[in-house]
């Protein structure tokens, strides 16, 4: 019983919907009601299990958000764990440059190690590396310097000095490689990346191994507080776990610092394409702890590393366009435990460095099939009017540029109306602008990079175009890394066709496809042809042919050869592994002959040509430092045969 008037219920509900029920007492009105309410139906078993579902179901989303909010905290302290926090913290971040958006950015990766046996002695920095990420091109560029190089060391109150390049890091830490390396390029570095080797084998193994192609055998048993590290790694595509991937990117035991550079990047653009093909969210939580535990990251004064900030790359990483992967090398290096070079394969190397190498791509492949790739002719200097704009803050550095580039004969002028020729805003890079509309501007601002270096060309803006006129074909705004001094204008770079360097080398091969026919499924292939100083590699006692399951499903051989004459090593890999994740990268697909190829490049030289058929993949593989040029690589893919057609061409031949 309740003692209220209730809605619905007794015969006189106003609603006409009542009860039908009377209420009590029927005879008189009065402020107190009495009725019966009926009793609700009886709750059947679906709605018992319904709500406790339903408890279940709130409890479950309670424990995921306290989960999600679990996870969310531990990332952020793990991404914090990742900033760099040594002592010289505070000045490291005031000389790295801030990050403007949609712009270019580099990083300064350095590998450090403290082996065992050297007491208090300084770690050394193994690995020397400038990575540049550009969104607008969706490109990644690496540079590598060796550690033996010797260059001009830049450490904090200490007179310069010439030294091998990883003195930097063992005489004054991170903050002396970030000068030394700031003053040999003058480029604007942006971050800061250590790594120590003691946490590298970790993170490899958390990534389940890396697959790298292997050039040749690496051994060594002997070794010592003072010695080499021991190693013994076959050769071929394969899976290499942490402690054998840190062996080979170290190896230097009988060659140089130029081999082991072309290692490292070998195994960070595998590291790209593991990460691309296979990584997975699983993967996080280790990935993270070992990160955190062994690479440190330094940013701009001011700012903090940020999941944004990691994600940002990881995914530009992981979503960058095949074949745009780019290696920029230091050419001409000469010596063996001390390497110099003249300055201007530095410059060149840096130029390389900052320029996309998606054409020199293209345009490599097209000269090396025999296509011809249409040249842009650049105006003369006499035909290029220049405006000329402080962007350094640097009195007079406008006029001494006007003046330098006066007496190469180009055609100077001043700002319109008498304007003081300074650039609204200061620039670290010297930039050369030219009008959107003009394909001979855009020539000629390709030619004064060269001559202002290092510097950047792109359009005119619309904010400079009062300043720097309307008339002009090039508006220069010199930056912080104008020193007073121009660099001599560089003869054109023109890719050209070359005949290719092969003999006729049957022979030599046959025997060791016959005897790989034997233990693998698919048909093994000849090469009717061998690069001119090469034969097969029998230095050091090892066979020159390989057979090896590559994996648990698929098998393999591997063919190596030596180039005599420069002591480097090529091969040719047979897999019927036909999805491999190196095979994911390509440049170009062709069709030649009726076989199809694919065609794998490092900037403008050919690394790796791939013959695919239903049932197996044949690679043809460059040197470590890619020796072999682009036409002799084709041409030893397009000499592949099987062993039957090649013993009826070689009793043709």
């Amino acid at each position: 019983m309740r003692t209220t008037l209730k809605r619905g219920h007794g015969r006189t509900a106003f609603d006409g919907n009542g009860s039908g029920h009377a209420t009590l007492p029927p005879d008189a009105l009065s402020p107190m009601t009495l009725y019966r309410i009926e009793e609700p139906p009886p709750k059947g078993p679906l709605r018992r299990v319904g709500r406790v579902f339903g408890w279940i179901g709130l409890v479950l989303v309670m424990v995921a958000a306290g989960f999600a909010g679990g996870v969310y905290l531990w990332i952020h302290e793990s991404v914090a764990a990742i900033e760099y926090t040594g002592p010289d913290k505070q000045i490291i971040a005031k000389n790295l440059h801030p990050v403007a958006p949609n712009h270019p950015t580099i990083a300064l990766v350095l590998g450090y190690d403290h082996r065992a046996g050297q007491g208090a002695a300084p770690s050394r920095s193994d690995t020397v590396m400038l990575l540049r990420s550009d969104p607008v091109s969706k490109t990644i560029a690496m540079l590598s310097f060796p550690r033996d190089l010797d260059v001009e060391i830049h450490c904090p109150g200490i007179t310069p000095y010439t030294d091998k390049i990883n003195a930097a890091y063992s005489r004054c830490g991170a903050l002396g490689s970030l000068g030394t390396i700031e003053a040999l390029t003058h480029l604007p570095i942006n971050y800061l990346i250590t790594v120590d080797f003691r946490g590298f084998k970790k993170v490899v193994n958390t990534l389940g191994g890396v697959w790298v192609d292997v050039d040749r055998r690496y051994f060594n048993d002997k070794t010592g507080p003072y010695g080499y590290a021991k190693i013994n790694l076959q050769p071929g595509y394969q899976r290499l776990t942490g402690g054998a991937a840190l062996d080979y990117v170290r190896y230097r035991h009988t060659d140089s610092d130029i081999y082991r550079n072309a290692r490292q990047q070998l195994f960070v653009q595998a590291l790209k394409e593991q990460f691309a093909s296979s990584f997975s969210i699983s993967d996080i939580p280790s990935l993270v702890g070992d990160v955190s535990n062994n690479v440190k990251i330094a940013l701009p004064g001011g700012h903090h590393l940020s999941i944004d900030v990691l994600a940002g790359y990881g995914l530009f990483a992981k979503d960058l366009p095949k074949g745009h992967f780019c290696q920029a090398k230091i050419a001409n290096l000469t010596g063996y435990s001390d390497l110099t070079t003249d300055p201007s394969n530095i410059e060149s190397a840096v130029h390389d460095f900052v320029t996309p190498c998606v054409q020199d791509t293209d345009e490599a492949n097209t000269v090396a099939l025999g296509g011809k790739v249409k040249q842009p002719s650049a105006p003369k200097p006499s035909q290029t009017s220049i405006v000329v704009l402080n962007g350094n803050g640097v009195a007079g550095a406008a006029a001494d540029a006007n003046y330098r580039l006066l007496q190469r004969g180009y055609k100077m002028q001043q700002p319109p109306g008498g304007q003081a020729a300074n650039a609204p805003s200061k620039l670290f890079h010297t930039k050369v602008y030219y009008q959107s509309w003009s394909k001979r501007g855009k020539a000629a601002a390709g030619s004064l990079v060269k001559v202002m270096a290092p510097a950047e060309a792109a359009a005119l803006p619309a904010t400079l175009r009062p300043i720097c006129g309307g008339g002009t074909m090039l508006c220069i705004v010199v930056g912080v890394t104008y020193h007073n001094s121009l660099t001599p204008l560089p003869q054109t770079s023109v890719i050209k066709h070359q005949p290719p360097s092969i003999y006729y080398a049957r022979s030599s091969s046959e025997p060791l496809a016959r005897q790989a026919q034997r233990s693998v499924p698919f048909p093994v292939m000849v090469p009717n042809v061998l690069e001119s100083s090469s034969a097969p590699d029998t230095y050091g006692g090892d066979p020159p042919m390989r057979v090896y399951r590559i994996n648990d499903k698929y098998k393999a051989v591997r063919l190596v050869y030596r180039r005599s004459s420069a002591n480097e090593y090529w091969g040719i890999q047979e897999t019927n592994w036909n999805d491999a994740p190196v095979l994911a990268e390509k440049n170009f697909h062709r069709v030649i002959g009726g076989r199809s190829y694919s065609f794998f490049y490092h900037g403008a030289h050919l690394h790796m040509v791939v013959l695919q058929t239903p049932k197996a993949s044949y690679w043809v593989v460059n040197t470590l430092v890619d020796s072999l040029s682009n036409e002799t690589m084709i041409a030893i893919a397009k000499n592949l045969q099987p062993l039957a057609q090649a013993k009826a061409k070689a009793k043709k031949h």
